[in-house]
């Protein structure tokens, strides 16, 4: 690659391949973590809006549509983050021309991608509601909500492709300004619907899409002036293995969010067996353990561009030296927001519920899932690093294991223990994937750590010396 080139790379993007890995990871988790966060945020937002302004009925009804909305939405992020994994492995090795037209593949796969998902989620939305067992109190409010969402579901996937190919150039900061404008936006529009024009759950779905149309153009401004992926007509002339290898990284996560999903739906459909006080319970809850399992999350987002880049660069030895950082983070989130599930679970449930009721119910599943809340938080990390290297296949397997284990549990106990077995289902999902992940971790690590020790070896005194004890350290 030219100096030219090289010299952009450097002014418009973060090279993750070089430098202290706690300094880069933590100067890239921060903007990504107030990203999220302001996600989170305005979600939760929205809930209380909704709840305030239109009941816990409500309430239900938009939280009702949490998991389908995650089975759909889901599949394109977890689609998104594997095309986004190659892009950073091109980058981190200087491939100007691959991490070209890997991008071109990115775009056209993303618009067959947005039409498809669109169509089917809109056609089968009904079915859906019925198979979760939706109660007729708030079926209506469902579907109005729904078809909002579903028909402008394009702009969430352009976001999360755009923000998705930022994060694997080392920008974590353009997707904060994006949520920054979106989110002041998404919460305006929404209290002038539900509180000045009483507009019921639709006005909340269109402030959404609007907003999510604010977030994608602000993005994809960004990338058109990245002159290192300026595109020409030649980038979208394919080769049949460009499609192959994106698709080959990306279906793997798609399908394990999508299996995840599934899990969530299939405890949604039994609690929601149980009538709407219960569907109201489930949603605050969820939006809760959304909440508390960001900052984790976003550190699993950390680790997987910094696990590409340096994977890309051949540089095994910094992978490890991530993992370490990116745990650190997720334990010290756990023991923030594990107390706060443990300690004032009364004082969360009432800030989005005011039945007693339902608030009884948050009692009884948020400290349960506060104790053990460290199992998801080191799953997001781990996992993420087996995705990080290009091996998909197992993070998929154990999406599957965390649906099975879901079903299992709750079908099992609901009956037995009502509400709690709702907690136990997430608690046994979390607790089965790990374990798995970090099978799947030292499996995909292994190869490298041979390589490493020879490195070291083949350095004799020479790596005894400052200069050789720096470039091992940055291998």
């Amino acid at each position: 690659m030219n100096k030219k080139a090289s010299d952009t790379i450097k002014d418009k993007t973060i090279d993750l391949t070089t430098g202290s890995p706690l300094r880069l990871i933590l100067s890239f988790y921060w903007p990504l973590l107030l990203t999220s966060t302001l996600q989170q945020f305005y979600n939760f937002a929205d809930t209380w809006i909704v709840g305030e302004g239109l009941g816990d009925n409500a309430l239900a009804a938009v939280g009702n549509m949490g998991s389908l909305f995650f089975l759909v939405v889901g599949f394109s992020f977890g689609l998104a983050n594997g095309f986004g994994i190659l892009v950073a492995q091109s980058f981190g090795a200087k491939n100007e021309e691959e991490l070209k037209h890997r991008l071109a593949g990115v775009v056209e796969l993303g618009v067959v991608l947005s039409v498809i998902l669109t169509v089917a989620s809109v056609m089968f939305l009904p079915t859906a509601l019925r198979l979760l067992h939706t109660d007729e109190l708030i079926m209506e409010d469902s579907l109005k909500y729904g078809y909002i969402i579903f028909g402008g579901l394009s702009t969430g996937i352009c976001y999360n492709i755009a923000s998705a190919v930022l994060r694997s150039l080392g920008d974590s900061r353009t997707p904060l300004k994006a949520i920054i404008a979106s989110s002041v936006l998404n919460l305006s529009l929404n209290s002038i619907f539900i509180f000045v024009l009483h507009s019921g759950v639709e006005g909340a779905a269109i402030a959404t899409i609007v907003a999510q149309v604010v977030s994608s153009v602000i993005c994809l401004e960004r990338l058109r002036h990245i002159s290192i992926i300026r595109l020409e007509k030649e980038h979208f002339i394919n080769e049949r293995t460009v499609f192959t290898d994106l698709l080959k990284n990306g279906l793997p996560m798609a399908f394990m969010n999508s299996v995840t999903a599934i899990g969530c739906m299939v405890v949604q459909a039994f609690v929601n067996g149980f009538g709407v006080v219960y569907t109201a319970a489930y949603t605050a809850c969820s939006k809760y353990l959304n909440l508390f399992m960001n900052p984790a999350s976003t550190a699993g987002n950390a680790m997987s561009a910094f696990t590409s880049q340096n994977y890309g660069a051949g540089k095994y030895g910094r992978i490890r030296q991530g993992l370490n950082v990116c745990l650190g983070i997720s334990l010290v989130t756990y023991l923030v927001f594990g107390s706060l599930m443990v300690l004032i679970p009364d004082r969360l449930g009432s800030i989005l519920l005011s039945g007693k009721e339902q608030i009884d119910l948050v009692c009884e599943f948020l400290p349960r899932c506060g104790v053990m809340i460290i199992f998801v938080d080191a799953l997001f990390v781990v996992r993420s690093g087996v995705q990080g290297m290009g091996k998909p296949m197992l993070p998929m397997l154990s999406g599957i294991l965390e649906m099975v284990l879901r079903v299992t549990v709750v079908s099992f106990f609901i009956g037995k223990i009502g509400f709690r077995a709702a907690a136990y289902a997430e608690i046994s999902a979390w607790f089965g994937a790990l374990m798995f992940n970090i099978f799947a971790f030292h499996k995909a690590f292994r190869p490298y750590l041979g390589t490493l020790k020879d490195l070291k070896c083949a350095f004799g005194n020479r790596g005894k010396t400052k200069h050789g004890l720096q470039y091992i350290r940055n291998i």
